[in-house]
C-alpha cells in the first residue's frame, strides 16, 4: 500500500464526533460533524451493500450478536438484530442489558417469512418490470377474476388475525372499538418494513375492518364521507402517538397494484425517500383518489361513481402471476390478432 493510502486511511479513526447533522435513506445514512486533529470534519456514514459472497450469505443468519423480535403474524416475522461490527464506547458492544437487549445499535432490520411459498420466492426474485396499461375492461374482464381468486386460496388469514385482534395486539397505535361499525371501523399500526425507531422512515398500516373493499378500485363517490373521517383519524392519532411529526409532515396512499387484497393504507413520513414502493406506477395518493371520485361526483354522477372506471397504469415484475397469466398474453394477442376466417370481397361492378 502507498504512503498516500496509508495516510489516508489513518485520518477516519482520528475523527472525534460532535454532533449528528442529518440522517437519511430512512436511516441507512447519517452525516456527522466533528473533528480530526482540531480541524473540522464532515463524516457521512452509508451502509455498504451486502456482500454476495456465498460464504459470508451463508454464514451471516447464524454470526449475529443479537435478535429482537419486534413481531409475529402467521408465516410473517420481523426482527431488529446486531452484526457485531462496532464496539461501543463504555464496555457495550451493543450485545447487553444496558441497551435493551442490543436493539439501540442494532444495524439490521431483518423480515422472515416461514414458511414461504412459490408467490413469495417470485416477488423477491430478481426480476424484469413491466409498465402496463389497465383499462375498465381489462380491470373487469381480466384482474377482477383473478383478485377473487387469491382472497378464495385464503392468503388473508394474517390480516383478519391483526383485525380481529388475535395477533399485534399490543403493536397497535389506533383503532375504532372492533365490531362496533363494520363499515366504518379501521386501526393503526407499524409497517412491518419500518424499525420502529426512526421518525424520518415513519411507515405505519391503517387497516379497514369491512371486507367489500379489495383494493382502491372498490372506492365509489358514496365512500367519500368515510375516507375523508378515516383520514382526519389517521392522521390525528399518528401525531398524537409520535408529537414530533406534524400533520403536515405525512402523506397517506394506496397501492396499485397491492401485496394483499383487502384494502388498506400507508401513512409515511415526507422524509423518507420515495423508493419503488412509493414511485409512480406503485403508490396513488388518498387525497389524489378522493379528488378523482369528487370530480366524478360533481360531474352529475350519483354515488356510485367509482375508480372501477379509471385506467390506471403501473408496474409489474415479470415473474408476477398477474403479468404471466394476464398482461402477456393480452400482449401477445394485441401484436398477433387472429386472422379473419374469411377476407372481404370486393363489390362487384356495376352493369
Amino acid at each position: 500500500m502507498s504512503d498516500g493510502k496509508e495516510t489516508a486511511e489513518a485520518l477516519v479513526p482520528r475523527f472525534q464526533f460532535e454532533r449528528q447533522l442529518n440522517q437519511d435513506q430512512a436511516g441507512r445514512r447519517t452525516s456527522l460533524y466533528g473533528a480530526i486533529d482540531g480541524q473540522p470534519a464532515l463524516l457521512v456514514l452509508e451502509r455498504a451493500p451486502f456482500p454476495a459472497s456465498v460464504d459470508y450469505l451463508g454464514a451471516v443468519a447464524g454470526s449475529l450478536r443479537t435478535i429482537k423480535n419486534l413481531g409475529a403474524n402467521d408465516i410473517y416475522h420481523w426482527y431488529l438484530a446486531n452484526s457485531g461490527t462496532v464496539e461501543v464506547p463504555g464496555g457495550s458492544d451493543g450485545g447487553g442489558k444496558d441497551d435493551d437487549d442490543g436493539s439501540r445499535f442494532a444495524d439490521l432490520k431483518i423480515n422472515l417469512i416461514w414458511p414461504c411459498t412459490d408467490k413469495h420466492v417470485k416477488k423477491y426474485s430478481k426480476q424484469g418490470v413491466r409498465f402496463v396499461t389497465e383499462t375498465p375492461a381489462i380491470y373487469r374482464d381480466h384482474v377482477r377474476p383473478y383478485m377473487q381468486a387469491q382472497r378464495a386460496a385464503g392468503r388473508l388469514s394474517w390480516v383478519f388475525n391483526i383485525i380481529e385482534g388475535a395477533q399485534e395486539a399490543d403493536d397497535i397505535i389506533y383503532r375504532t372499538p372492533y365490531g362496533q361499525d363494520p363499515e366504518g371501523g379501521f386501526l393503526l399500526l407499524p409497517d412491518l418494513n419500518w424499525d420502529r425507531r426512526t421518525v424520518g422512515a415513519l411507515h405505519l398500516l391503517g387497516l379497514v375492518e369491512r371486507r367489500d373493499l379489495w383494493s382502491l378500485r372498490d372506492l365509489r363517490a358514496r365512500h367519500l364521507p368515510w375516507l375523508r373521517d378515516m383520514r382526519a383519524r389517521l392522521v390525528a392519532a399518528t401525531t398524537r402517538v409520535y408529537p414530533a411529526v406534524d400533520a403536515d409532515q405525512l402523506k397517506l396512499y394506496a397501492h396499485y397494484q397491492p401485496t394483499y387484497y383487502h384494502f388498506h393504507l400507508h401513512i409515511v413520513h415526507v422524509a423518507l425517500e420515495a423508493g419503488a414502493t412509493q414511485a409512480t406506477g406503485k403508490a396513488v395518493g388518498l387525497d389524489s383518489i378522493m379528488a378523482q371520485l369528487e370530480t366524478m361526483q360533481g360531474k352529475g354522477g350519483d354515488g356510485e361513481a367509482g375508480m372501477d372506471a379509471v385506467t390506471l397504469c403501473y408496474t409489474l415484475g415479470e415473474a408476477s402471476d398477474l403479468w404471466v397469466d394476464v398482461f402477456e398474453p393480452l400482449k401477445k394477442k394485441k401484436k398477433n390478432p387472429p386472422a379473419a376466417g374469411t377476407a372481404a370481397r370486393s363489390p362487384s361492378p356495376g352493369r
